[in-house]
């Protein structure tokens, strides 16, 4: 009896760990096989795409997809203001909403709970894009630079999120270093913020995505200023003047009369965008995921 025991214990965790380590290569080839094969149609030439049948290699090998992308002089600049936007409203968002959670987290502070009712507020209600159009032309925002940046710098569900993760830290360092005479912005400066950088690293990445993919805000507020165009917005048009070329299932991209004509088709060129936007935030979320993990498990508690 004493033998069976044992041996079912050491049997049990062998076979949890090795069916868990089967489903987690599953969950994972599952995850990324989408990716795979959207980066394989990328390479591929266009019209030989539309055969099917390919998986994770290019069966015709050919950059005419990016190059149809790279080919506008224009796309490059577009690059730069979506670069730029997206620091810009990171660096701005995470920096006034932890202020403003750091804030709202002091429970001397009287108005904190109608304040925080007003912001929860917004998440249930909104104008209406009729409105915000018009709030927007008032406050003489329309192709202008900053309309990537205030409309959206604080966000009702991050200031909750960094407020909860606050509310976490020990108040007693607060209090000490209130008693060796600090003012409130030198503790959240010193103190706060370098204890809040999981949840800050989650809410960057939070911001930073949601800038870099927008498109709809350069349509509607910035689309008559070439020089505020944005990458994504570029790419959105390049997109539709493909699908719409004449109803032609491939569009021409850099071919001559003397070389085999190279065409891209709607699929490849989707592919091809794809991989360009996804490739920027691919690149920064190794650097943050361990915050993120830790960040949004600890700013998801609630006290």
């Amino acid at each position: 009896m004493g033998t069976t025991t044992v041996s079912r214990a050491r049997i049990e965790p062998i076979l949890f760990h090795t069916i868990n380590g089967i489903f987690m290569l599953l969950l994972a080839i599952v995850t990324l096989y989408p990716f795979l094969h959207t980066l394989t149609i990328s390479f591929n030439e266009g019209n030989d795409a539309l055969r099917g049948g390919i998986y994770l290699w290019p069966r015709s090998w050919s950059l005419q997809n990016y190059k149809a992308i790279f080919i506008s002089g224009t796309i490059y600049h577009a690059a730069w203001i979506s670069v730029a936007r997206t620091l810009t409203i990171t660096v701005l968002g995470v920096f006034l909403t932890s202020m403003l959670a750091y804030t709202l987290a002091q429970p001397q502070y009287i108005f904190r709970k109608i304040i925080g009712l007003i912001f929860v507020l917004t998440m249930y209600f909104n104008a209406g894009l009729i409105p915000n159009y018009f709030l927007i032309k008032s406050l003489g925002l329309l192709n202008n630079f900053w309309v990537y940046v205030f409309p959206g710098m604080v966000s009702a569900f991050n200031l909750i999120v960094i407020r909860t993760y606050i509310r976490t830290l020990p108040s007693g360092l607060v209090e000490s270093a209130k008693m060796d005479g600090a003012g409130d912005f030198t503790i959240f400066v010193r103190i706060i913020l370098p204890l809040c950088t999981p949840v800050l690293a989650t809410i960057a990445l939070f911001i930073a995505v949601g800038s870099w993919n927008s498109w709809f805000d350069t349509f509607l507020y910035a689309s008559s200023d070439l020089k505020l165009s944005t990458l994504q917005y570029e790419m959105m048009k390049l997109l539709g003047s493909t699908m719409n070329s004449n109803n032609d299932p491939g569009l021409l991209a850099g071919a001559n009369t003397n070389q085999t004509k190279a065409m891209v088709t709607p699929a490849s060129i989707r592919a091809a965008i794809t991989i360009v936007a996804a490739v920027p935030i691919l690149f920064v979320y190794p650097f943050l995921q361990r915050y993120f993990i830790v960040g949004m498990n600890l700013g998801s508690v609630k006290e």
